[in-house]
């Protein structure tokens, strides 16, 4: 029964934290009291021109996606070199297999002009 209170009490905290967190941001943050040349972007003392709120193009999600998704799959090759000793042969072949799709995974975005920069 004990070990509920654990799982409550880490709940509590961590929406506790996520609504102190959001409240200081609220209060400490740059708020727009009167003055219009306050809430403008700046940057090395040269004023902004054109549109500063301008979005980007999607081929910078696709690059963001990709990263992501690899990065992960470094973290398991990482983890799997650290237990190389003891994974036999078994371990071997189920890693080659795993880099042999993300291989694939690749060359099918690459195929498909994914890594083109436009």
């Amino acid at each position: 029964m004990t070990g509920i209170w654990y799982i409550v009490g880490f709940g509590v905290a961590g929406v506790s934290f996520v609504f102190l967190t959001i409240g200081a941001a609220w209060l400490i943050s740059h708020r727009n009291r009167g003055d219009v040349h306050k809430g403008l972007p700046y940057e090395s003392g040269i004023d902004t021109f054109g549109d500063t709120h301008g979005r980007f193009g999607l081929s910078f999600y696709i690059y963001a996606l990709l990263f992501v998704a690899f990065d992960i799959e470094v973290v398991f090759i990482y983890l799997w070199a650290i237990a190389f000793r003891s994974v036999l042969l078994g371990g071997f072949v189920s890693m080659l297999l795993f880099v042999g799709i993300l291989l694939l995974g690749l060359a099918y975005a690459w195929r498909k002009g994914v890594l083109t920069w436009r």
